[in-house]
């Protein structure tokens, strides 16, 4: 047969086909890498918001002899290139070169006593290998070399050390200060010199905290703190340093780019860090071993646990996409196979074999498939995003679908000569196989949903648990056969009510919706998942939003929030109060308290709880009331702390609490741990350090107001941005967002050519009543009554689906990920989105139904009717 000739012909339906392929080729593969990519700028983002001790790999050794000691830079330098030489792999691409990012390498000694401390003051001396670009001089002169003393008739050596002012002022160790060291084996340190950090905000300082602050500890059983912390010694100063009789440790710090891993190679590189410290384990070091400490496995392991439940309900959300887009690419097929069927059962009629006739078909599909799916997938690679396996496979397996679906109905039509059948005699009887296989997927899938529901995820799977697959396609599956297999009972009960009217068009029409074809029903199987998957996703999405509002007044607790370090003045407070836009300021009190007399400490916060209330007024969260008080000072209590009774709480002064209730969490301030809410005058002055601002004022007019430089101002609408413009928020906003539109599209395309696809036979029908008296007004109504029915009933059906999926799929359903780490429950659907789909749906029924008895009233008795059929 001559393709060409028949594409010309049939060029409307080829258009059809072409485009829905070239939509379905670029989304299938654009969205899966606008998924992907913005799981890894997630990642990225998670790593930079680690410290650096957690996300780098640092080696370390302890020192405990003379022979193990190392002396020289150069012998830390030599052996920071034998780790990098031993890093495996997936590794090897993520660490960073010598000497850039945070690397470096450092020997830091621990638990050194002052002399004559009693215990209470310890300095440690640390060497850092990029201690000159690091730090800035701030007093006095940086560490030289050491010397030495006599201290008890016995010569010891004097490091020349560094502090910062923290160490002045805390612990008294001032330029010109000489200290002896160690309890039995003594040193000397003299303070030469006072630094800062070069930038306090560099990632590098995670790795020392000790050196930049003061670490303050409160022993058990005593009220004094003990303090610590590391004095630096310069490069000459090693060589004196020995862990012979004190702790010493050897640190090579290899820096891992935050912005490397891809979420795909997160278990590879799992596996690698864990091989990596097997190997550095058996590394030759004298008499101790190395190790290596890291906590990147435990934040890739997090990420995933967060990610994954997140992640499958996406992919649930592409591949309800896919299916619902090859469905109507199917739908378009079979249009184009019914409208080339007379020419194809011609050239069978003609001695045309069933190959032949099965691949004109095919290749006539092919003529508007393969070049559509290639362009495509180029216009997909404007999309942003990693290439995902599906990338290639989306586009292949629409096309494959396509040919091969037209050759198979191809086959099965034309399979003998001039085959006819009539199917608007009477309904077709499904057989018993039939009717049980669809009895037990229904039963399977209602059995999935009671287990997903009461077992939850199954353990150690989280987001991959099959279920979560499985169980919404076959809820749709299964509301799909349920669909089409009990619709026509109503409509017969309706018809034998019409017969006994007077008029014919309710009874004509609705008769020809309770027999429809197979191919009538077929729209079915599309509009549903369509419609589902639609709704589905705008009921996710409107979780979304409102849990990430949530998140943002969690995590501020007002919508402005001022914190000082520092006590703020009355006249700060008053400022604060007639800024524009303030409506109401509270003043709190935020402290780290000892609870008793021994080392436990818990969070607290004296805040009026009843103006507290006021400023939340509207907002999703709250705090309760303090009960009416009764002895002693009442406190709302942490679950940690419940059931005490009586507390004595060590702040300003000592003071007794007593538990009048739990609370969970503090908005703002507090969400797990120890902690105390008390009355706002539980000490006898006040030593304000947060607001709580009811209002929309300026952050920044309000920052100018307290005119503290350490204060800062968090913001409840920046909190929500910050959350609304993470990676995984705006990228699922947009997923969601394009799902919705293009299944919305799809289910109206698949409306249009049902009724396409009856078009024919319908007119047939028409053709046959008008000569009987049917008037246009009658023709348009019973069309719309045949066509109706299936639609609505399938839209009710799709969208009941939909708005009841998150809650089948129940626990399996955990996107806090996309909401700022607030778990996303509570669905609420509103109405604006099914009734927009429904109202759309009917809309395009009706003006299908109108706009074919406008065409079929032009057509003559003949274009419908052979010889003899009307007399």
């Amino acid at each position: 047969m001559k393709i060409l000739a028949l594409a010309r012909v049939h060029l409307g339906a080829l258009a059809v086909l072409a485009l829905l392929t070239l939509s379905a080729c670029v989304l299938l593969a654009g969205l899966p890498r606008l998924v992907q990519g913005s799981f890894d700028a997630a990642l990225h983002q998670s790593l930079r918001g680690a410290t650096a001790s957690q996300v780098d790999l640092a080696v370390r050794v302890e020192s405990r002899s003379r022979q193990e000691d190392l002396r020289e830079p150069s012998q830390f330098a030599a052996r920071d290139q034998r780790f990098r030489s031993i890093l495996p792999d997936p590794l090897r691409g993520l660490v960073l070169p010598a000497g850039t990012g945070t690397g470096h390498m450092s020997a830091k000694t621990w638990g050194t006593p002052v002399r004559g401390s009693g215990g209470m003051t310890y300095v440690n001396l640390g060497w850092l290998s990029d201690a000159g670009r690091r730090v800035r001089w701030t007093e006095g002169r940086a560490p030289g070399a050491p010397g030495t003393m006599n201290h008890q008739g016995t010569t010891i050596t004097v490091f020349e050390v560094a502090v910062t002012e923290e160490a002045r002022d805390k612990m008294r160790l001032r330029v010109g200060d000489l200290r002896v060291l160690g309890e039995s084996d003594h040193v000397a340190v003299r303070v030469v010199g006072l630094f800062a950090a070069a930038d306090p905000a560099d990632r590098y300082w995670s790795h020392h905290p000790d050196i930049l602050r003061v670490t303050e500890v409160q022993p058990p059983g005593k009220l004094d703190l003990e303090r610590h912390t590391t004095a630096l010694i310069s490069d000459a100063g090693l060589t004196a340093l020995s862990g012979e009789g004190r702790n010493l440790r050897y640190s090579w710090v290899l820096p891992v780019d935050p912005g490397a891993p891809t979420s795909l190679g997160v278990s590879e590189l799992t596996g690698a860090v864990t091989a990596y410290g097997r190997v550095v384990g058996l590394q030759p070091g004298g008499g101790s071993q190395y190790r290596l400490e890291t906590g990147l496995p435990q934040l890739l392991t997090g990420f995933l646990a967060a990610l994954s439940t997140a992640r499958t309900v996406m992919f649930l959300v592409l591949g309800g996409l896919l299916a619902v887009s090859v469905g109507v690419i199917m739908l378009a097929v079979h249009l184009l196979t019914d409208r080339a069927g007379e020419a194809l059962a011609l050239a069978r009629a003609r001695g045309g074999s069933l190959r032949q006739v099965a691949g004109t078909g095919a290749a006539l599909v092919a003529l508007a498939v393969v070049p559509a799916a290639p362009a495509g997938y180029a216009l997909s690679w404007l999309v942003p995003g990693p290439v995902l396996p599906i990338v290639h496979a989306g586009p292949a397996l629409v096309c494959g679908a396509a040919v091969g679906f037209a050759a198979v109905r191809t086959a099965l039509a034309h399979r003998a000569p001039l085959r006819e059948r009539r199917d608007d005699v009477a309904a077709a009887r499904p057989s018993a196989g039939r009717i049980t296989l669809e009895v037990l997927v229904v039963g399977l899938a209602l059995g999935g949903a009671y287990l997903l529901r009461t077992r939850g995820l199954a353990a150690g799977t989280a987001g991959d648990d099959p279920f979560l697959l499985v169980v919404p396609l076959a809820l749709t599956v299964a509301a799909a056969l349920v669909t089409i297999r009990c619709y026509p009972y109503p409509l017969r009960l309706i018809v034998r009510l019409a017969a006994r009217g007077r008029r014919a068009v309710p009874f004509l029409g609705l008769t020809r919706a309770a027999r429809a074809r197979s191919g009538s029903v077929l729209p079915v199987l599309i509009l549903l998942p369509a419609l589902a998957v639609s709704v589905f996703a705008s009921v996710i999405a409107d979780g979304i939003a409102g849990t990430q509002r949530l998140a943002s007044w969690q995590d501020t607790g007002a919508s402005l929030r001022v914190t000082s370090p520092v006590e703020l003045p009355a006249d700060a407070v008053a400022r604060v109060g007639a800024v524009p836009g303030v409506e109401l300021v509270v003043p709190a009190q935020t402290a780290s308290v000892q609870l008793g007399y021994g080392g436990e400490r818990a969070e607290i916060i004296a805040v009026d709880l009843g103006r507290w209330r006021r400023v939340l007024d509207g907002a999703p969260v709250s705090v309760p009331a303090m009960p009416a008080a009764g002895s002693g000072v009442p406190a709302l209590v942490s679950p940690e702390l419940r059931g005490r009774g009586t507390l004595e709480v060590g702040w300003q002064t000592r003071v007794k609490v007593s538990e009048r209730g739990v609370v969970t969490a503090v908005p703002g301030f507090f969400a797990r741990g120890k902690f105390l809410v008390v009355p706002y005058e539980i000490n006898e002055r006040a030593a304000v350090n947060t607001l709580l601002i009811r209002g929309d004022a300026d952050p920044r007019a309000v920052t100018r107001a307290v005119g503290q430089p350490r204060a800062q101002v968090t913001s409840q609408a920046a909190a929500l941005a910050a959350i609304e413009n993470a990676p995984l928020t705006g990228t699922v906003r947009v997923v969601l967002l394009v799902t919705t539109v293009a299944l919305a599209g799809y289910a109206l395309v698949a409306v249009v050519v049902a009724l396409v696809l009856g078009a024919a036979d319908r007119a047939r029908a028409l053709t046959f009543l008008r000569p009987l008296g049917l008037t246009e007004r009658q023709a348009r109504g019973l069309t719309m009554l045949e066509i109706l029915p299936m639609i609505l009933v399938t839209a009710l059906v799709g969208l009941a689906l939909g708005l009841g999926l998150p809650a089948a799929l129940g626990p399996g359903v955990d996107l806090s990920a996309y909401a700022g780490g607030v778990a996303v429950a509570g669905y609420s659907p509103g109405l604006v989105t099914p009734a927009l789909l429904a109202a759309g749906l009917a809309a395009v029924a009706a003006l299908g139904a109108y706009a074919h008895t406008v065409i079929s009233r032009r057509r003559a008795p003949g274009a419908a009717l052979r010889a003899g059929e009307l007399v």
